[in-house]
């Protein structure tokens, strides 16, 4: 590997090491109700967000909290030696995508059937840190 490719692949090492992600997938709610949600906590600060979704109460804010826990664990595993605090994390993205549907049948008058679609979501979750000072 040349030098140049080797700085351009730290430099980006180093980018990544700012941000973690954490993902949901085939959550059984609709997405309409999963981005209530979602955009209620999008661009806030990691320990606002997580009192908005403890507080909140919506059956998708328990998930949405969970894998917020999940996304600060991932970013604590990438960056050992620095503090949650002192790095200022923020909610960076938060996407809801719709995933998987289920396709059932009701009885509907007169020999008929109405089809009845059981939504799910994929979520993601992109931490972001405000803060590039860490302690070494």
């Amino acid at each position: 590997m040349g030098v140049r490719k080797r700085e351009a692949a730290d430099a980006r090492k180093e980018a990544n090491k700012q941000i973690a992600f954490a993902k949901l997938n085939n959550c059984p709610s609709s997405p309409r109700k999963m981005r209530l949600v979602a955009d209620q906590v999008r661009g806030q600060k990691v320990e606002n967000a997580l009192n908005i979704l403890r507080f909140s109460p919506k059956e998708a804010s328990k998930k949405l909290e969970k894998l917020v826990l999940s996304a600060i664990a991932n970013w604590s595993a990438k960056n050992e030696g620095s503090s949650m605090e002192d790095a200022g994390l923020f909610v960076k993205e938060i996407r809801v995508d719709g995933g998987m549907m289920l396709k059932r049948l009701r009885p509907a008058p007169q020999g008929r059937a109405h089809r009845i679609r059981k939504r799910s979501n994929h979520v993601t979750v992109v931490l972001g840190a405000i803060n590039n000072t860490q302690s070494n």
